[in-house]
């Protein structure tokens, strides 16, 4: 219970986002460019600055990542070899395929400050960092249509990498950014949160392809439930604990990536099932995160 109350206030902003998409009419230009803001400018700020401030563990780094990357790993397989049940259309299997493994790096880091304070959010974006570029190469190689070099493109141009790996070499470096520039990155960092959220709720969409609906449950259940249980189980197998081993958790429950839909589209793929399934992961994850979490916070 403690921990839903934790999580509400996200929660919360998601759904606001939804209603204002609704009901106030900005347009489409308006929340395009929220969300370019958002990833661009203000959460490379939020990681920068929640990186330079943590003292950084690298000899947990090893497990952390290999038990994030290996829960990422499982919704790749797990994905596959479902979705080859169902007997879809190649490029719909492929839209599909990405939404068992990719993650929403909004959530992550909203979810993990919320829950874990700025240790949490380093320790996050150390996830993100090495994750961004394995979903991405993954999802364009399955979608396949425009070949690897678009994927290499769109990892070695990702704000966030470039965020975590910079304030990762700064914080080996010892360096201590002076209050002004310390409190500039705090105010990004803080606007960020909520714009954030409030874009992924004006993202939802609540209408699928009645036909894929089946194989759109199966990646829900992989995403949401089967993901949180290889974390937890390989966690202490890899010598994983502490505050490393619930952000590990943390990111395997996260909903899919927004930007799956933008991937589908540009590519050819299912962008409509893709859709529903970012929404109906956001939705369902309100029920499944607090769960999983709860687990160890109470």
């Amino acid at each position: 219970m403690t921990t839903a109350l934790l999580l509400l206030p996200d929660f919360c902003l998601i759904l606001l986002g939804l209603l204002l998409r609704r009901y106030m009419h900005l347009g489409d230009h308006f929340w395009a460019g929220i969300e370019k803001l958002v990833y661009f400018i203000l959460f490379p700020a939020l990681l920068v600055n929640a990186v330079l401030k943590t003292r950084l563990d690298l000899a947990a780094a090893a497990p952390l990542l290999a038990t994030a990357l290996l829960s990422m790993g499982a919704g790749m397989v797990l994905s596959w070899a479902g979705l080859k049940c169902f007997r879809l259309k190649p490029l719909v299997l492929a839209s599909l395929f990405q939404c068992g493994f990719r993650f929403n790096s909004y959530i992550a880091l909203a979810a993990a400050g919320l829950l874990f304070g700025t240790p949490g959010i380093a320790t996050m974006g150390l996830i993100v960092g090495a994750a961004v570029p394995l979903a991405n190469l993954s999802a364009v190689w399955m979608l396949a249509r425009h070949g690897e070099a678009g994927a290499l493109r769109e990892v070695a141009r990702n704000p966030l990498i470039w965020a975590t790996a910079s304030g990762f070499l700064l914080n080996l470096a010892g360096f201590v950014p002076p209050a002004p520039l310390q409190m500039f990155l705090s105010r990004l960092g803080d606007a960020s949160i909520a714009l954030g959220l409030l874009a992924v709720g004006a993202a939802l969409r609540l209408q699928g392809q009645a036909e894929v609906r089946s194989a759109s449950f199966y990646i829900l259940a992989v995403k949401l439930l089967l993901l949180p249980l290889v974390a937890i189980f390989a966690g202490p197998l890899l010598g994983l604990s502490g505050l490393y081993y619930h952000v590990a958790i943390l990111f395997a429950a996260l909903p899919t990536a927004s930007s799956a839909y933008i991937l589908a589209m540009r590519m050819g793929g299912d962008g409509q099932s893709v859709a529903w399934l970012i929404s109906a992961s956001t939705l369902a994850s309100m029920l499944t995160m607090p769960l999983w979490m709860s687990r160890f916070l109470g």
